[in-house]
Parts: C-alpha cells; sequence; structure tokens
C-alpha cells in the first residue's frame, strides 16, 4: 500500500518517528539504525515501508534504505517472528552484520536482541542461510564485512585458519572477518598470523 514516504520529521520517540507528508503525520516504527541515520525533528526524511495488517491494529514500519526493509521482509518470513522481534534484531545489528552472522551460523550473536530466545535465533539461521548465502554470492561486494563468510567458504586455508582462531578464543565472526582481509596465497599459519594482529589492534 505504501512504497515510502518523504516528509519532514515532527517527533522522535525512541524507535519510533512521526512524519508530516502533506499536512498528514504518519507514525512510523523503525529500527535504532534509521532513527540516527534520519536525525531529529524538522529534518527531511524519506523512509522505505512496509504496512503490517492485524486484526486489532495497522502498524507502518519505516527503513533509510531499501537493504534494511528487504532484511526486515526476510525476518518476519521465518516461523516465529513477528515485526516487533524483527525490529529488535535490526536495532541490535546492521543488516550486513546479521547477513554475517546468519551465513556464519552464528546464533548467539542474533540471541542479544531483545525477545530472542536460543530456539528462535537458531531457527532464523537455519531459515535464512541459503537466501542469505544466494544474495551474498549475487552482490559479491567484498567491501563488505557480509560477504566475508563467502570468502572463506571459498578457501579451505582460510577456514581452517579461522577454526584455529576460534580455538584461541576468537569468535567465529571476529576470526573470519579478520581472515577475509588476508591474501588469498597466504598459508594457514601465515594467515593466523596476519588475523592475530588485526584482531591485536582491537
Amino acid at each position: 500500500m505504501f512504497y515510502s514516504l518523504n516528509g519532514t520529521v515532527v517527533a522522535v520517540e525512541g524507535s519510533s518517528l512521526a512524519i508530516s507528508c502533506g499536512g498528514v503525520a504518519f507514525q512510523v516504527l523503525t529500527s535504532f539504525g534509521t532513527a540516527k541515520k534520519i536525525g531529529s525533528v524538522g529534518a527531511e526524511a524519506t523512509v522505505y515501508t512496509y504496512l503490517s495488517v492485524r486484526e486489532d491494529a495497522l502498524e507502518l514500519f519505516g527503513f533509510a534504505d531499501r537493504e534494511e526493509l528487504s532484511c526486515f521482509k526476510l525476518l518476519i518470513g521465518v516461523n516465529g517472528v513477528g515485526p516487533k522481534a524483527a525490529l529488535g534484531i535490526l536495532s541490535e545489528m546492521s543488516p550486513d552484520r546479521l547477513a554475517f552472522c546468519i551465513a556464519a551460523g552464528d546464533a548467539k550473536e542474533i540471541r542479544k536482541a531483545p525477545g530472542v530466545g536460543p530456539k528462535l535465533a537458531q531457527r532464523i539461521v537455519l531459515e535464512l542461510k541459503d537466501k542469505i548465502s544466494r544474495s551474498l554470492d549475487a552482490t559479491m561486494d567484498f567491501s563488505s564485512p557480509a560477504t566475508a563468510v563467502g570468502v572463506i567458504s571459498a578457501s579451505g586455508t582460510a577456514e581452517e585458519a579461522v577454526t584455529a582462531l576460534e580455538v584461541l578464543g576468537y569468535s567465529r565472526i571476529e576470526a573470519a572477518s579478520a581472515v577475509a582481509k588476508a591474501d588469498e596465497e597466504l598459508s594457514v599459519e601465515d594467515k593466523i598470523k596476519f588475523a592475530l594482529k588485526l584482531l591485536a589492534r582491537g
């Protein structure tokens, strides 16, 4: 029904915005990331929207970019994930980071979002992993941390390096992100050394 809204921000309350368009102010529920990007009252804003229709309520969700909206739609397509839970997840992490977690099978990171228990986090990973992987293969933007998993899966030595770093106590996300930046021609040992230097810098 609504593709996007463009207007002036007239109110900001946590993760809820009111945007005035043609004299009508629409309440839009959004992530903390979008709320931060849009700015304060008086700012001109465009949000890409999703209208949630329930028997007892109509709720409009809005996002600063189409990528976050697409991620939101993927999440609510998972059994047990409602719009509010999806919003909580996207408030906890960016779409790139969420894609990285899903592709890496890291349900633990997703559990940090409010209202997401271990079973639901695991279900999100299981149901979206193939979709996220296909998306990463299609875009292959190596400047984005979300594609690090694609690099790791394509290289056996990289996978060995990541496993070794996990044994040393680093999370899979930290290890994969660091190893993905190493030269593909390096040996496993050299990739580990390279990644350790990056991780030591914080």
